[in-house]
Formats: structure tokens, sequence, C-alpha cells
């Protein structure tokens, strides 16, 4: 079982070396919840991640205040969080305080053009593990495609996304799904 001394250092580290926000968070919390102190399975993991997306509020805050208080109840829930929003806040203070002495500095500018592929890939990286966990295979990974394709070229919002997914599962389910059980 998790300590509190160790779920606030896993989300502190979690939410110190994370450049990008919350879905950029998403391999190092898979890697130190995980992988590292194996307090989730892969399943365990995907489910609070779905979970906390759909959730209003900071997407790390909701990821810490869920395994936080899975593993240790209210008091974990809060140490979770304050872990990983902790650093976030300091650093924020501090390039509030101090960004207007670089403004337009070449070197600032080109550090931050710099971090914007990065931050890319550390969000790009976990859908490929994502995919194996959620099941996603050659026949079905046309339905990602398909809706990622819709918002992005033709301004689909992702609630009727989400309906249209929720109604399709359901039929599959009970059609499909249903005339191979009785077979």
């Amino acid at each position: 079982m998790a300590s509190l001394w160790q779920l606030f250092w896993s989300f502190f580290k979690i939410g110190t070396f994370t450049i990008g926000g919350g879905y950029a968070m998403i391999p190092l919390m898979e890697k130190e919840l995980v992988d590292r102190h194996h307090w989730l399975s892969d399943e365990e993991f995907m489910e609070i991640l779905a979970l906390s997306q759909t959730m209003p509020g900071i997407f790390a805050a909701n990821m810490a205040t869920h395994v936080g208080w899975r593993l240790r109840g209210t008091f974990g829930a809060i140490v979770s969080v304050i872990g990983n929003i902790l650093m976030p806040i300091l650093i924020i203070l501090a390039l509030a305080i101090g960004l207007h002495y670089v403004d337009g500095n070449p070197v600032v500018e080109a550090i931050f053009k710099g971090v914007r592929p990065v931050v890319v890939a550390l969000i790009a990286a976990p859908v490929f593990r994502m995919a194996k966990t959620a099941h996603i295979t050659p026949y079905n990974c046309w339905i990602p495609v398909l809706a990622a394709l819709l918002i992005w070229l033709l301004g689909v919002s992702p609630i009727w996304i989400i309906v249209a997914t929720v109604i399709g599962g359901f039929l599959y389910g009970k059609f499909v799904e249903g005339k191979e059980a009785t077979s």
C-alpha cells in the first residue's frame, strides 16, 4: 500500500517534470503508477484516465484525486493533488513575475518554439499504448480515426461523437454480440 509520502512524492515528480499540461503527463503517470509502483493495472489506469477526462476541472488534478482516494482515501486524494499542483503553481508564479523581463527575448522565444514538438510527442506517445490497452485492432481502428477526422475537418462537436459511439456501442452489444452469444 502506498504511504501518503509516496503519493505526494510521486505526484510531485509528475507535476514537476511534465511540460505541456495534463495530457503530456499521461506517460509519466503510467510509468509511475502502473510500471514503477504497480498501484494500478493497465486496465485500471485506462478507466481512471477516461473518468478523469469526463470530469470537470483540471485533468491532472482529477487523476491525482482519483488515484489518491483509491489508494489512501480522503487524505490520499488531498496529498496527491497538492503534490501534483504544487510545483506547477510555483513555476507559473515565477513565470508571471519574471516573464515581462524576458518578453521579446529571441533566446526565450527559441526555447518555447523548441519545446513545442516535444509536447506534441509527449501527448502522442501514450496514444499507441492506450490503443493497445483499449483493444484497438485493425478491424475497429476506423472508429477513432473517423472521430478525429470528423472533429478536425468538419468541426463536428465531440459531444455528438460521444453520443454516436454510445448508441453504436449499445446497438453493437445488443445485436451483434448478443447473436454471437446465443449461437
